[in-house]
């Protein structure tokens, strides 16, 4: 799924238009962008936590030339930590905290 694709799901099942839902989107990347690079975290409960994380600098070999070692400097990379709620729905365990969709179709 792609960010168009992903913005015409929002706005269909929050009922906003898809213009105004890219630009939430946009504005989420935004702000999530700015935070990590000034050193902070971006936590969505149950989702997980974007944060940023220095790799140090190594010393590697060529691809090219296995007898020749190259320096591989070091760079701020971005993190992310799968929450729980995430991480069960992986695993096929439900979220207790939300019916099932099958229980509230069956319902109406």
């Amino acid at each position: 799924m792609n960010k168009a694709e992903l913005a015409e799901k929002i706005a269909e099942r929050v009922g906003i238009t898809k213009p105004q839902a890219e630009e939430a989107l946009n504005t989420l990347t935004q702000i999530t962008t700015e935070t990590i690079k000034a050193g902070g975290e971006v936590t969505l409960t149950g989702f997980g936590t974007f944060s940023a994380r220095a790799r140090k600098g190594r010393e590697g070999i060529n691809p090219r030339n296995p007898q020749e070692k190259i320096a591989i400097p070091s760079v701020v990379v971005a993190k992310f930590k799968a929450g729980k709620n995430l991480k069960d729905a992986l695993k096929g365990k439900e979220d207790k905290r939300t019916e099932p969709a099958s229980t509230v179709e069956a319902g109406q």
